[in-house]
């Protein structure tokens, strides 16, 4: 294998595959990034097994020559080393060429690196996935419903399917929920998709998701997103996004929202989130991040916290709208925040049936997205 090639495309390649390299292998070939070069381009593929990345770079783009490729090949290269050693190269230019038991010469400029490479035969082979059935989606809608849904899953591994998010299509509606038995996160949206493509019960890691988010362009190009047997594939651009689903079956959460309520308030969603965020900073030294909120007579509400060391927070708000019983409740302090910092909008509603029955939160302007959160019983 021989090719020369332009070092900001190779290093944006490397940056992006490398996020699925092991960084403690069980075996050392799934540490490695897998490099396949053609004479149509460069393929670049790193894995862990769970998840799967693999970049294409072609010898043309436009006018433009990115590769020149002498003789193709493949080999593996170790990630930790490959992803550092590029950047730092001096020259706009990089010359790759393998010789035998795959020791690889890496040249640019002055520079001259001899690096052990590994046999390619012993990568894993990436998943087979049927691709008639895709999905379209834009790209900042996916990385929208990826961001205000995740915070919810799981970080214990005790029950492994609700460290992800459940993701379901059914009449062009797309679904993702996550919950870790004390809050739920559920946000749909509107896909423009063929009305008998379907899937339900897939369940990404959030972790997987969020590397996901980071590889998606902020622009609105679309991804393209396929579904088969125990994976998912998502293409964007000319990356390859290939991930484990979760083995298990996703509880049922549509029973758990409430669907009547005896207090609901409307208030500004930069006011709350400020408030609560100043009490938090009392909460946490206490080590509850409990806060409470209260209804006043006046309209308005109150959210305190307190510390039996530090003293205690006090502040009153106006709400645009409040309707039903009067309340006093407590609630976790960062969980509520968590919710705050992914609604967009300028106001929200937020829903009570008693001071023990779950806090329902939604933005004010759309029904896309419920948020719950389980208060906390106390005293005093």
């Amino acid at each position: 294998m021989k090719l020369s090639i332009t070092k900001n495309e190779l290093n944006d390649a490397i940056q992006q595959v490398a996020k699925a390299a092991s960084a403690r292998p069980a075996i050392p070939i799934l540490g490695g990034i897998k490099f396949e070069v053609t004479h149509q381009g460069v393929t670049l593929t790193a894995s862990d097994t769970d998840i799967s990345i693999q970049s294409f770079i072609p010898v043309e783009s436009g006018n433009s020559i990115i590769a020149k490729v002498d003789k193709p090949g493949s080999v593996v290269l170790p990630s930790k080393f490959i992803v550092e050693i590029v950047k730092k190269l001096p020259s706009d230019d990089v010359e790759i060429e393998v010789g035998e038991h795959f020791i690889t010469m890496i040249r640019s400029g002055s520079t001259d690196i001899q690096m052990v490479g590994l046999d390619p035969e012993e990568f894993p082979v990436l998943p087979s996935i049927e691709e008639s059935d895709v999905l379209q989606i834009p790209g900042d809608l996916l990385k929208s419903l990826i961001r205000q849904t995740i915070f919810a899953a799981s970080t214990s591994e005790q029950t492994p399917v609700l460290t992800g998010a459940l993701v379901n299509l059914s009449n062009s509606d797309l679904r993702f929920v996550a919950t870790d038995r004390h809050r739920l996160a559920n946000r749909s949206a509107h896909v423009d998709s063929h009305p008998d493509l379907r899937f339900s019960n897939v369940v990404i890691s959030a972790k997987t998701l969020n590397e996901l988010s980071r590889l998606i362009p902020d622009a609105s190009a679309l991804v393209d997103m396929v579904v088969a047997d125990n994976q998912a594939l998502f293409k964007i651009g000319n990356v390859l996004f290939y991930s484990r689903l979760l083995d298990g079956t996703y509880p049922d959460t549509s029973k758990i929202i409430p669907q009547s309520y005896k207090t609901e308030l409307v208030v500004d969603t930069k006011k709350l989130t400020d408030a609560i965020d100043r009490a938090y900073l009392m909460s946490r030294e206490e080590k509850t991040n409990i806060v409470r909120l209260v209804t006043l007579d006046n309209g308005g509400i109150e959210i305190s916290s307190s510390s039996s060391d530090l003293g205690r927070v006090t502040e009153q708000l106006e709400a645009f709208k409040m309707e039903g019983d009067a309340l006093r409740i407590a609630f976790n302090s960062k969980y509520m925040l968590d919710v705050l910092k992914v609604i967009d909008s300028e106001q929200l509603t937020i829903q009570f049936t008693g001071a023990m029955s779950p806090i329902i939160i939604r933005p004010a302007d759309h029904p896309h997205s419920t948020y719950i959160i389980l208060p906390y019983r106390t005293t005093g």
